[in-house]
Formats: C-alpha cells, sequence, structure tokens
C-alpha cells in the first residue's frame, strides 16, 4: 500500500495553488525521502503534470490510503469506473482482431486518463476506443488517433496532455515515467570513447525492441530489426552520438521523420520516428547536439526513438556502441 505521507506530498506537490502557498517550507517540513518521492512521482509539465501514485492506483487497483483526500477519492473512483468500461470495449475489438493487429489496451487507458482524470464528464467509452481502430486495425499514427479523439470526442488536446499521454504509458508498461530526470535526458551522457547516448544515460532501462529478429509488431511475423528501439516519451531530446555531418532530414513512410549522421570512417547514426526535426542535411553537429524531438511518425506503434548504428552501410547492433 502507497504510504499516505507520500501520497499527501505528491498531491500537495502536484496542485499548483498549494504548491505556490508552501514554498520551500516544504523542504524543511518534510523528509528528505518522503520529498524525493514526491518529486519522483511527478509526471508531466506544469499544471498537467500526473501523480504517478494516483496513476497506478487506477491502472492496478489497490485500496486508496484513509487519508487520501476525498476530491481525489472520487477522481480514482470514476476513472476506475471508465478504465471497467474501456476494458470491455477493448476485449471485444482484439476478441475479432487478426493475430498481430490486436489494440494496446494500456496506450488506449493511458491517452484516456491523461484527458479526463479530474473531469466531470468522460464521454462515451465505445466512442473514444473507435477512435483507436478503423477496418484494417489498430490506427498506428497517434496524430491521427489524437485528431479522431477531438472531432469525437469534442475536445481540444494540449500539448501536454499528449505528453502526460506517453509518461504514463510508459509508467505503466515498462515501470518508469521516460521524464528528464529519471530518464536522464536533460544533458549528453558521453562514454570514455566519445559515444554519446541518444536518449541520455538510462537507456538500458527504456530498451523495447533490440536488434536483430523479433516479432513484427504489426503483422506479428518473425522479422529482422534494423536497430534498437528506446521507449521515451514525445517531445525527448534526441542527440547526436558522434560529431558528424547530417547527410538526411526527412520524412518517409517507413522511419517518419529520421536523421542519419555521417561520422566518417563508414560509420553513421540513424534517428527515426521523430516528431520534429532540429538539423538540416549537410550541417556539421556534435557529440551530445539535439538533432530532433522523439515522437511516433511513420511504420510506429507508439513514441520511441528508433536508433541505428550502420558500418559501411551494413545495420550493426547499438549496443556494441552504447556508453
Amino acid at each position: 500500500m502507497p504510504n499516505p505521507a507520500v501520497i499527501r506530498a505528491a498531491v500537495l506537490l502536484s496542485d499548483e495553488p498549494s504548491r505556490k502557498n508552501i514554498g520551500w517550507v516544504i523542504v524543511a517540513v518534510l523528509s528528505p525521502v518522503i520529498l524525493l518521492a514526491a518529486v519522483l512521482c511527478s509526471l508531466g509539465a506544469g499544471a498537467s503534470s500526473h501523480n504517478a501514485t494516483l496513476v497506478e492506483l487506477c491502472f492496478n487497483g489497490g485500496i486508496l490510503p484513509d487519508d487520501t483526500p476525498a476530491e481525489y477519492v472520487v477522481h480514482i473512483e470514476n476513472m476506475r469506473n471508465s478504465f471497467v468500461l474501456l476494458d470491455a470495449c477493448i476485449s471485444a475489438i482484439n476478441e475479432n482482431a487478426e493475430e498481430g493487429k490486436s489494440l494496446d489496451g494500456t496506450r488506449v487507458k493511458a491517452i484516456f486518463y491523461a484527458l479526463y482524470f479530474g473531469a466531470e464528464s468522460h464521454g462515451d467509452a465505445q466512442t473514444f476506443v473507435d477512435c483507436f481502430v478503423d477496418l484494417a486495425g489498430p490506427v498506428s499514427d497517434l496524430n491521427t488517433v489524437y485528431q479522431r479523439i477531438e472531432s469525437v470526442m469534442g475536445i481540444t488536446i494540449t500539448d501536454d496532455q499528449k505528453a502526460n499521454a506517453d509518461s504514463i504509458y510508459n509508467l505503466i508498461r515498462y515501470g518508469y515515467s521516460g521524464g528528464v530526470g529519471i530518464g536522464g535526458t536533460d544533458a549528453p551522457f558521453i562514454g570514455a570513447d566519445g559515444f554519446c547516448s541518444p536518449v541520455g544515460e538510462n537507456w538500458r532501462n527504456i530498451v523495447t525492441s533490440e536488434f536483430g529478429y523479433r516479432k513484427d509488431p504489426f503483422t506479428g511475423q518473425t522479422k529482422g530489426h534494423s536497430g534498437m528501439d528506446l521507449a521515451v516519451p514525445t517531445g525527448t531530446s534526441v542527440r547526436a552520438a558522434l560529431p558528424g555531418t547530417v547527410t538526411v532530414s526527412q520524412y518517409s513512410s517507413s522511419y517518419g521523420y529520421y536523421v542519419m549522421i555521417d561520422h566518417g570512417g563508414g560509420l553513421s547514426t540513424l534517428y527515426a520516428h521523430n516528431s520534429k526535426l532540429l538539423v538540416s542535411v549537410g550541417q556539421t553537429v556534435s557529440a551530445g547536439d539535439v538533432v530532433s524531438l522523439s515522437g511516433s511518425t511513420g511504420r510506429s506503434t507508439g513514441p520511441h526513438l528508433h536508433f541505428e548504428v550502420r558500418v559501411n552501410g551494413e545495420r550493426t547492433d547499438p549496443r556494441s556502441y552504447l556508453p
């Protein structure tokens, strides 16, 4: 059961007016352990931040601490009830889905939570779930999903809400939020040989698909995977692995928005599925320079960075190079 003191502190920190009233006095009042836990439980940015403890209580169940504020008890119970309805709709769709084309229920509920936690009305569950599928199966492009939700549900979705949905998804699916301070993307992480991790020091804990053969997430068939997938929320800074010259900065149907950098000596790296490109062809970059912002464009099932290392044009395992 979550520590009541932790959830109390985290709830206060997640509320902007309370945070302003408390100010730095909280540092002296709370023990360092409680304060650290409360800070690490924060997801997203600004007033839209979500509390990790609340997220886990909604997704995983469990008994609420006796001193949980009444308004949060109501919000959690409402979200749990909505999740029951969503699960029923998702299960009905997946029962008739072809192999390898099932709907990711965690993704659906993470977006739902980011949009509706604390809202008076959650809308119709079936209508919401239908935004994630079409006649061919699950819609892979999240931008399309968000556009459909806005149109059908009659709401406006902010960038903060999208980022929170990504963080919530990573927390439930992989056990971490992927935010700065946890993912470590706020500063370059460069090894002794000068090779920089594109997404920070924590890259080993966020690998969702290795280089080599795997089950294709779209077809379910075994197929070679040309790089390494690293789960990071949309908008995460993606950094150049080594000094070099940008040779590609464009969109493709498979890689989405991607960047390719020539480092000389036959070595090059590729960064795919980005939401935004920040460099142009011919530009010179240094190790650790931010070249793009992560996303889920192209042939992608969710926000992540697809990272490749190529030697004389041949793809090789990035693990051999990452610090």
